[in-house]
């Protein structure tokens, strides 16, 4: 069946908007952190691993803590600032090979440009400058984990902090490649009740590479 370009941008390049939902510690990966993004007007998660210095960047904005002297970020922020270069959106646009690519997109009073980035400097910065979140539609429908609705929704005063939590029945990494797809998806429903959500990207990843 034929599929015009403008239907394929018009759906699947489709923006949705993400906020900060989660930082949670990496069990699975040394000195490394799972910040989660979710949908604003859905149930659909976003989880991206990130080093530990980025997630720190990243939480000390999110708590509001003033550092004495400012962080990498906090100095990028003032360079822009000072040359009246402002952070309109930060948008995560492209997945290849388990890695998120993003964009910063500045304007001036006179221009607007587009700034390639890492996406947890992306990120980072998007905090500071209290910018909207945004990825298409296409990445969230390929890497992104549909939680379900309990009804009931998180502060954001508690979900930054460090969650360690696992489930008792969950095998290592080095055993996901022997579990089929049924249940696969059984320990990824899992992990998630229980918050892990770094564990939940490796298990995301070991399901789409059956696909």
């Amino acid at each position: 069946m034929f599929i015009s370009r403008t239907f394929f941008r018009k759906v699947f390049m489709k923006k949705i908007e993400l906020e900060i939902v989660a930082l949670s510690h990496s069990i699975t990966q040394t000195h490394s952190y799972a910040v989660v993004l979710g949908e604003t007007t859905g149930d659909r998660r976003l989880p991206i691993v990130i080093g530990g210095f980025e997630a720190q960047a990243i939480a000390v904005a999110l708590e509001r803590m003033h550092p004495s002297r400012p962080l990498t970020h906090d100095l990028m922020k003032n360079f822009m600032n000072s040359f009246g270069i402002n952070l309109q959106e930060i948008i995560i646009c492209d997945l290849q090979e388990g890695i998120f690519y993003s964009k910063l997109v500045c304007y001036t009073d006179n221009d607007t440009i587009e700034i390639d980035s890492r996406t947890s400097d992306a990120l980072a910065l998007a905090v500071r400058f209290g910018c909207p979140i945004y990825t298409y539609e296409n990445i969230l429908e390929n890497a992104g984990i549909l939680m379900e609705d309990d009804g009931s929704k998180k502060k954001k005063s508690d979900v930054f902090a460090e969650e360690e939590k696992t489930s008792e029945n969950s095998s290592s990494d080095n055993d996901l490649s022997s579990l089929s797809i049924e249940e696969l998806q059984t320990l990824l429903n899992d992990v998630l009740e229980h918050e892990d959500y770094a564990r939940a990207i490796a298990i995301r990843d070991e399901i789409n590479r059956r696909k």
